[in-house]
């Protein structure tokens, strides 16, 4: 069992564990009891009950928050000719053709410090030669990481507020929903967001309780649990 600081050990034992609260409670609880020194991230783990080992109740996408959920990322892009340009000219952090394929096949590992991988459609036969390096990272037109219009991909996720969700092999969906330092009611709409997208992501051969438990936490503190109904209402009055 991992060794707590005394900082996480004081937050726990303010914080009731069966207890489950309404959305608004739980990010001002989960704000006050982040103390780190830095602006922690806010995320949400959403458990759903869907099994991912079936093709069929795979869940993943892309999800446009009206807020930034987190720091921009670092964004890397496979792209030729005018779509390279563009794509350094909305931000990439780094951008290259075949070259940069080869220099990936060969070895080279700065590729894993990026944080999101982009790749247009025109260059996708060259990446797919990556299949077995980039495993789930591959660039997914499914999950927005394929796209023509390069430039406005790399804006959006450079602004912090589109994002690829993938349920894991348990079940879960983990992501950010905000900073600690952002208003309440802006990361209630991101939560709100979230939700909706992945209700409407739901398998249509999925059969029972899908959303079945949701906790929020800050990046160093406790998890806190949220009321699913309150969640749902949350949802229907945004």
């Amino acid at each position: 069992m991992p060794k707590r600081s005394r900082r996480y050990l004081q937050s726990i034992a303010t914080l009731d564990k069966q207890a489950k609260y309404p959305p608004r409670e739980a990010v001002e609880l989960v704000k006050n009891l982040a103390s780190a020194k830095f602006d922690e991230t806010i995320e949400a783990a959403i458990n759903l009950g869907v099994d991912p080992r079936h093709s069929d109740q795979m869940v993943r996408g892309t999800i446009l928050y009206p807020y930034p959920a987190s720091s921009p990322p670092k964004v890397l892009v496979f792209a030729k000719g005018e779509n390279a340009e563009r794509a350094k000219e909305a931000g990439a952090d780094l951008v290259g053709d075949e070259e940069l394929v080869n220099k990936i096949r060969e070895g080279w590992k700065g590729w894993k410090k990026m944080d999101l991988l982009l790749a247009t459609p025109d260059i996708m036969g060259v990446v797919s030669r990556l299949g077995k390096l980039l495993g789930p990272r591959m660039p997914n037109p499914k999950a927005g990481t394929v796209a023509q219009d390069i430039a406005k991909a790399v804006s959006d996720f450079k602004q912090a507020r589109l994002y690829e969700f993938r349920v894991d092999r348990n079940g879960i969906i983990h992501m950010p929903i905000g900073k600690v330092s952002q208003p309440t009611e802006e990361i209630l709409q991101n939560f709100a967001t979230l939700l909706s997208t992945l209700m409407k992501a739901r398998p249509s051969s999925f059969k029972g309780q899908y959303i079945r438990g949701i906790t929020i936490s800050s990046t160093m503190g406790p998890g806190v649990k949220v009321d699913i109904q309150k969640a749902r209402e949350l949802v229907e009055t945004t």
